[in-house]
């Protein structure tokens, strides 16, 4: 890839994920992370960094290097699928515990491992997010090292957020944890994994899901100001969870409460508001968590072979992607922490078909990148000339026009502050 200078151009070109590993890497003394007027998680530098603290940031930055799964993960009784990826074992599944299952953004799958290893004493802690209690729109980074503290962060949050901030604390403190977070966060933890040998040994497990990728900031500002509520006024900022999926749900301090359906948020004609993911987000080529050693989706209910999302008991898809992953759910399983149900993985090809565009097209995205000299992530392991083969001519061609086009508007740019 054409070479990025340094931390600044990571995030000027649309290339930051703001998932917060350079801070944690580089500690909060040196480099801090703030919401920028773009309306996204991005690092700020405190004091100068020199040549190798920017390789070593570098080198675990999932905004400019992701490498795939490897196809021996798998194992015998597993299928490599040429766009789901490994996939040793998947189930449906939700949350044994229904005060969980409610709360949560979909089934509480996440949210009951994240319960069953720490009182099963595989982990110290679980890191993950929860609603900021200063900023309600925001997401702090949360260390739960209690089940009650790990049920408070049972929701669904888009948007910014520095969810690996406090890696390096809990591994200097020795502290074994897991990780449940946005794939780009999983893929900057395996990173880590190459320079350090401590992650091995100390984050045995990494839980996330599929994603539909970050908005900024902005989006839950403009749908609390369509119900005419200022920032200031919010106390509970909720995008999903009651239910399922939930309304979007704002309660303002002086009691005033306001709902809003998954398909009002999402797909109503004519809102205020759109989905406006971060550039890095467009050219992604995991937003399905292969990485990860569980990924749970939305285990959506199909009607006449697509997805519906009308209210319904919560459910998830947990798909084992590595040998350690499939043992966990089993254990959770039979501890009676998660329900099972049997799933087949054709059913992800209707239940999850939005996320086909970018997988089989970001092959081409990051191809009209670099046809115009931008800085470019490097993705390894992702099976390209399969994707671009699943994509045909046509579509990989629209995709690599599309990002010809919107570079050259410089759509992908962003301010530093």
């Amino acid at each position: 890839m054409t070479r990025v200078p340094d931390l600044e151009g990571i995030v000027s070109h649309g290339l930051c994920t703001g998932c917060g590993l350079c801070a944690s890497l580089v500690g909060e003394d040196r480099l801090g992370m703030a919401v920028t007027s773009y309306g996204q998680m991005r690092p700020q530098r405190k004091q100068a960094l020199d040549a190798a603290t920017l390789d070593r940031i570098r080198a675990v930055c999932p905004g400019i290097r992701v490498r795939g799964p490897d196809l021996e993960q798998v194992g015998a009784g597993g299928v490599f699928h040429p766009v789901w990826g490994p996939v040793r074992s998947i189930q449906r599944g939700f949350a044994a515990d229904a005060s969980v299952r409610f709360r949560a953004a979909a089934g509480g799958a996440l949210t009951a491992l994240g319960v069953f290893l720490l009182e099963s004493g595989a982990v110290d802690a679980v890191l993950h997010v929860r609603a900021s209690e200063s900023a309600p729109l925001l997401s702090d980074a949360q260390v739960s090292t209690s089940a009650a503290q790990v049920k408070s962060g049972a929701q669904s949050r888009y948007g910014p957020a520095a969810p690996l901030l406090p890696v390096h604390r809990l591994l200097d403190a020795g502290q074994r944890f897991a990780v449940i977070g946005k794939p780009c966060d999983v893929a900057a933890i395996r990173n880590l994994a190459r320079i350090d040998p401590r992650v091995e040994a100390q984050i045995p497990y990494c839980l996330t899901i599929f994603c539909g990728g970050v908005p900024t900031w902005h989006t839950a500002r403009k749908i609390a100001a369509h119900h005419g509520v200022e920032e200031s006024e919010i106390a509970v900022f909720r995008w999903r969870g009651h239910g399922w999926p939930g309304p979007t749900h704002i309660e303002t301090r002086d009691g005033r409460s306001y709902d809003l359906s998954y398909e009002q948020v999402w797909f109503a004609p004519g809102s205020a508001w759109h989905y406006d993911i971060q550039f890095r987000c467009k050219i992604c080529p995991d937003a399905i968590g292969e990485l990860g050693d569980v990924t749970c989706p939305d285990g959506w209910i199909l009607q006449d072979g697509r997805p519906i999302h009308e209210e319904a008991p919560g459910v998830n898809l947990l798909i084992g992607r590595t040998e350690r992953g499939e043992r966990l759910i089993a254990q959770a399983a039979a501890a009676g922490a998660i329900v099972l149900q049997p799933c087949a993985l054709a059913e992800l090809d209707a239940m999850h078909a939005d996320h086909l565009p970018r997988k089989l097209s970001h092959p081409a995205r990051v191809a009209g990148l670099r046809s115009l000299g931008e800085p470019a992530p490097r993705f390894q392991n992702f099976r390209r000339w399969r994707m671009l083969w699943r994509a045909g001519l046509s579509r990989s061609l629209r995709a690599f026009a599309g990002t010809r086009r919107r570079v050259r508007a410089g759509a992908h740019r962003e301010p530093l502050r």
